[in-house]
């Protein structure tokens, strides 16, 4: 008599499967989760490493974007160059930062690419970027070594750092995605001051050099534990059928519950979702950038101190990075869309302060609005990362979250370098009129967002009591 083959088949399964640490469940749209297995078992420690450490990352790579503009003065009188040529330079880096998320992104999620072979790769490019602002006169080659090559590393770096925690935590990634988006800001607060008081044509060269050194070893240092969890993964204590389990955990996907199912990014694309993502954050990111670019400047055109100019910078800075941290905790509260729409409108009413309080002459009354536009200008980045998992899934989100950040590559053009034909156009008050005019529209668009594969109608389930 001939053994069946099949039914060795479906006994080999059934042992295979009894055998593994982890078991897939399936909800009602057909998303699959791999439950059972906790964080130490995959890492060998807690999971909140995967908090820290991007965090700690992006504070060291912050000085980019968020220090340039106080340097821009020194490196125009060192190397020779005019204030467009520092603009241009910043706008690069912009442009090839925010390009290299999609691309690293997809090469990630093809295997290609580990997130600590990214994190190597970005460190030194980093290194490289300052070594080429810090020695090279030549306007051009500049532009190819910080704006081009230390764009790249800083955006491989940044996109690694906020899709590994959002991978890591897919039940409450809203308090956890705007923390370490914080430290992109606020760790920028040392070097701004750095570049107003201690940075100067004698020692420029010593700084900078010491700046990329600091980056790669921070960053070097971190990769080195970065691990991805497989796909599918969800942690044990929370039930993603029910949402029953921690408290705080359950109330939190009642309000932004898990994707339906696992887009890739051509299937993100066609619901229509992505591409509105897409145009919020490329109006919102350059508003952004403008304050970025202009703050400093604006100040001493109205007659304010030096160091109310740099104060003003470090306020936005703290603020712009303590605020991701305050909204990523309150979209799990309040939901990911509310939060943002209230962000962006308070980005586009900081604008109409800060051109009032330098019509009245009031040092306070523009702290304070530096202290909303730095808010609103950073407070939107953790929130469309948490909201893009949210809505498409964890599986592609290197891809997807990259795509949505792409945005930043046309914000960057328009924010600095036509910001600056805008000023020269219509002066500061015109510019800033017309950056909160660009946010209200961006809060109009980040209305229309609403989770794909849910008919309106549809109940969302709520937690289990």
């Amino acid at each position: 008599m001939t053994a069946d083959p099949y039914a060795a088949s479906s006994s080999s399964t059934q042992s295979d499967a009894a055998h593994r640490p982890y078991r897939e469940a399936t909800d009602a749209h057909g998303r699959v989760y791999r439950i059972g297995e906790t964080d130490r078992d995959i890492l060998g420690h807690s999971r909140k490493l995967m908090v820290y450490l991007p965090w700690i990352a992006m504070m060291a790579i912050s000085v980019f974007e968020y220090a340039y503009g106080s340097a821009e003065d020194t490196l125009s009188h060192a190397h020779g160059w005019t204030q467009s040529n520092t603009f241009w330079i910043l706008s690069v880096w912009v442009f090839f930062q925010a390009g290299v998320a999609f691309p690293a992104g997809w090469l990630r999620e093809k295997g290609v690419l580990t997130a600590r072979t990214a994190m190597y790769a970005g460190s030194v490019m980093c290194l490289a970027g300052f070594l080429a602002l810090s020695h090279l006169g030549n306007v051009w080659l500049a532009i190819l070594g910080f704006g081009v090559v230390g764009g790249l590393g800083a955006g491989l770096v940044y996109a690694t750092c906020i899709n590994m925690v959002g991978k890591w935590f897919p039940e409450r990634r809203g308090a956890r995605t705007g923390f370490v988006n914080g430290g992109f800001a606020y760790g920028s607060l040392p070097f701004i001051f750095i570049f107003n008081y201690g940075f100067d044509t004698a020692n420029y060269h010593r700084v900078l050099d010491l700046i990329g050194c600091y980056i790669v070893i921070v960053v070097f240092g971190c990769a080195f534990f970065f691990k991805d969890p497989p796909k599918n993964w969800w942690p044990s204590e929370v039930d993603p059928l029910t949402f029953s389990g921690s408290g705080k955990n359950a109330a939190s996907l009642a309000k932004n519950p898990p994707a339906v199912r696992q887009f890739t990014p051509k299937e993100a694309i066609r619901t229509g979702m992505l591409p509105l993502m897409w145009l919020s954050i490329v109006l919102t990111a350059g508003v952004s950038i403008f304050g970025i670019s202009f703050q400093v400047d604006y100040a001493k055109d109205v007659g304010f101190g030096p160091l109310v100019a740099a104060s003003s910078m470090g306020v936005m800075a703290v603020i712009n990075g303590i605020g991701r941290g305050v909204v990523g905790w309150l979209s799990d509260k309040w939901g990911r869309k509310s939060t943002l729409v209230f962000v962006i409108v308070v980005l586009g009413l900081a604008q109409f302060g800060v051109i009032w309080a330098g019509d009245v002459k009031s040092e306070w009354l523009f702290l304070f609005f530096a202290f909303l536009s730095g808010f609103g200008g950073g407070a939107f980045y953790p929130l469309f990362a948490a909201l893009t998992p949210d809505y498409f899934g964890e599986n592609y989100n290197a891809s997807n979250y990259g795509l949505v950040y792409s945005g930043k590559l046309v914000s960057g053009l328009f924010g600095g370098g036509l910001g600056s034909m805008v000023v020269a156009s219509w002066g500061y008050d015109g510019a800033y009129a017309l950056a909160g005019g660009v946010s209200m529209v961006a809060a109009a668009i980040a209305l229309l967002l609403r989770r794909p594969g849910h008919p309106a109608g549809v109940t969302e389930p709520q937690p289990a009591s």
